[in-house]
């Protein structure tokens, strides 16, 4: 009778290394898989805000301080669904695809009282909404000047009189498709949603030369 073959050491120890790494790996995700060489890199909108928009506006507005430059302070986009009062899977493919265009996940915003000639009640959910800062917010305005608005037909710029008067920039898309995370042949219907750009700016004049030097694509 042939003896069995008993396993090697070297065969036990590469075994035991297996494991620890699948353990390792569970433990912390992809994290454990990913160089750590690579830096994680600031949005480059952010970047050239601070290379090159704050010393042109400096310059132009004759100001020495970079601190009275305005700057994005939060970007807000917003999608009301009056049919999800009827329909509530139309709430809940609005907010999966508003997830995907910001890359955060919206809130579901709610009737603040009751309207009877709508048939609206208080608390329920009418839309939602989603806020970004920091660096989501410049990769978000990133995206949406130089890939998003270009894929508007007919487009021949935004308006430039949508200002609130407190230097803040209401845009407003009629076809969410425009944005190329959205799959096209995966959404039962056209929604818009409108496009908050809140800035530090005092004037309406500071925040429109803020958002050019962005190259917000300004009608003349």
């Amino acid at each position: 009778m042939a003896e069995e073959k008993k396993p090697r050491s070297d065969d036990k120890t590469k075994k035991v290394a297996r494991k620890g790494k699948k353990e390792e790996v569970k433990k912390t995700g992809f994290a454990a898989q990913i160089d750590e060489s690579l830096e994680v890199r600031p949005a480059r909108l952010k970047e050239y805000y601070r290379k090159e928009i704050v010393p042109s506006l400096m310059k132009e507005l004759g100001l020495s301080n970079p601190f009275q430059i305005p700057r994005l302070e939060k970007i807000v986009l917003n999608m009301g669904l009056g049919e999800a009062t009827a329909n509530s899977k139309i709430l809940e493919s609005a907010v999966d695809q508003l997830a995907v265009i910001s890359g955060q996940k919206p809130v579901v915003t709610r009737a603040r009282k009751s309207i009877a000639n709508f048939k609206l009640r208080q608390g329920q959910a009418i839309g939602c909404a989603v806020t970004l800062r920091a660096d989501r917010m410049y990769e978000f305005l990133d995206r949406l000047i130089n890939i998003s608005l270009p894929r508007v037909r007919d487009f021949k710029g935004v308006s430039s009189k949508a200002f609130d008067g407190r230097g803040n920039y209401t845009l407003g898309i009629r076809e969410q498709i425009i944005f190329p995370e959205i799959n096209y042949d995966q959404i039962e219907k056209v929604k818009g949603l409108n496009i908050s750009i809140v800035t530090t700016a005092k004037t309406d004049e500071l925040a429109l030369a803020l958002l050019r030097k962005f190259g917000m694509p300004f009608r003349n």
